[in-house]
């Protein structure tokens, strides 16, 4: 074993430690490994955190940039015409989707059972009145659970739903309620799937911002930096409500959104 040394007070040089000094310092440093390891997560832990952040991977299949919430028929329409605008309009989807859509994140994850998960499922295909956004949802829900269901085999409830449910018409897979109720079965606590799901809706409009050109790819990652705080503020806000709280607060967003099918020409589905 190479030698310790210690600095010298006296004359500022590094001396040897003593064999007394250096088992006392090789003692502490066992007990701090031990401390260390007391506080380490399990493998399993490990293993969960990756199919958690898979979750939120821009390049898991579930067709997300397929749309774009309503800013093509935004900039169609000249609501969305530079930067400002563009900034503005992601900060109104994010806040109908903080009191709309977040209620049904937050129940479904925090109670992540299949019957749970059904109500709310039908209770949001009766609250979305606008035909473009209700499509869309249901598309990228059951796109989702497919998903879901594929990669995540050792939960096998998905499968069942997938099998059950899927084709049968009973149900609409609106992607906020699979989306949460995926979080709880992963493992998110609550609120950090209510901030996934406001992550990963501000991360899909500046893609189609991206692909608009209204934004080059360096612009975008620095818009997206700029609006997480406001993204934080608002999913403090609406954060842990029930779904009797559910409301929309941004109508005119909406109705652009509603203005989607209408469009003579048009690169997303919604």
């Amino acid at each position: 074993m190479s030698e310790l040394f210690t600095k010298n007070c006296e004359s500022d040089q590094a001396v040897p430690f003593t064999s007394e000094q250096t088992q006392n310092c090789l003692m502490d440093c066992d007990m701090e490994e031990m401390s260390a390891d007391n506080v380490k997560t399990s493998p399993a832990d490990h293993l969960q955190q990756w199919s958690q952040w898979q979750l939120l991977d821009s390049i898991l299949p579930t067709g997300g940039f397929a749309h774009s919430s309503g800013l093509e028929a935004a900039v169609q329409a000249r609501f969305v015409v530079g930067p400002e605008d563009l900034k503005f309009y992601i900060i109104q989807v994010l806040e109908n989707t903080g009191s709309l859509l977040l209620p049904y994140v937050y129940c479904a994850s925090k109670f992540p059972d299949v019957e749970s998960w059904f109500k709310l499922d039908r209770l949001l295909e009766a609250t979305l009145t606008n035909e473009v956004s209700r499509k869309a949802s249901a598309s990228q829900g059951s796109a989702l659970l497919r998903v879901a269901a594929s990669i995540y085999v050792e939960i096998p409830s998905l499968k069942q739903m997938r099998d059950t449910y899927l084709g049968s018409g009973a149900a609409s897979f609106h992607h906020a309620p699979i989306f949460g109720l995926i979080c709880g079965l992963l493992g998110f606590d609550s609120s950090t799937s209510q901030r996934a799901y406001m992550f990963i809706t501000m991360r899909d409009v500046v893609s189609a911002a991206t692909r608009l050109n209204l934004i080059g790819p360096l612009g975008a990652s620095v818009l997206q930096h700029q609006i997480a705080h406001v993204a934080e503020q608002m999913t403090k806000k609406w954060m842990d409500r029930p779904v009797e709280e559910a409301s929309q607060t941004s109508p005119l967003v909406d109705i652009v959104q509603g203005c989607h099918g209408y469009l003579f020409s048009r690169l997303f589905c919604s």
